[in-house]
């Protein structure tokens, strides 16, 4: 019964986590509501998935702490290619400097981890509204 609360959409977001159980929960939750769901193991491939796609890609949830490029580094390519990019930022362990450092440079929020799917959803719902909202004004 709850599940009808859960926000769902039919945007295309590109999750960017270097751990198989979180993009499987998350790809598996977001892909039920409706969502198009992308998939980078790490921030290179993000940049990569991204240059290719940036009309298609509506919200990208970006991890922080990951191999072959971080989040902090990522963002700034992300940002580099496209300045409007949304971006979520994740992580269970990061600094406070570091989230407030992006967060003043344009990304959306930050979701802590472990993950709570009901605050996930509002977090990318309020991001690709925000966005709705702003175009349509």
């Amino acid at each position: 019964m709850t599940e009808n609360f859960l926000p769902g959409g039919n945007e295309t977001i590109l999750i960017v986590d270097d751990h198989e159980t979180i993009w499987d929960f998350l790809i598996d939750a977001l892909s039920e509501l409706g969502y198009s769901v992308l998939l980078a193991e790490n921030g290179l491939d993000a940049v990569e998935i991204y240059e290719a796609n940036p009309a298609q890609i509506d919200l990208v949830l970006l991890d922080m702490i990951m191999p072959k490029s971080g989040g902090h580094q990522t963002f700034l390519r992300l940002k580099a290619i496209d300045p409007q990019v949304k971006v979520l930022l994740s992580s269970g362990f990061v600094s406070e400097n570091e989230v407030a450092d992006l967060l003043e440079q344009g990304a959306c929020g930050f979701l802590p981890k472990p993950h709570r799917l009901p605050v996930v959803l509002k977090e990318i719902r309020r991001v690709l509204d925000a966005g709705k909202d702003a175009a349509n004004g």
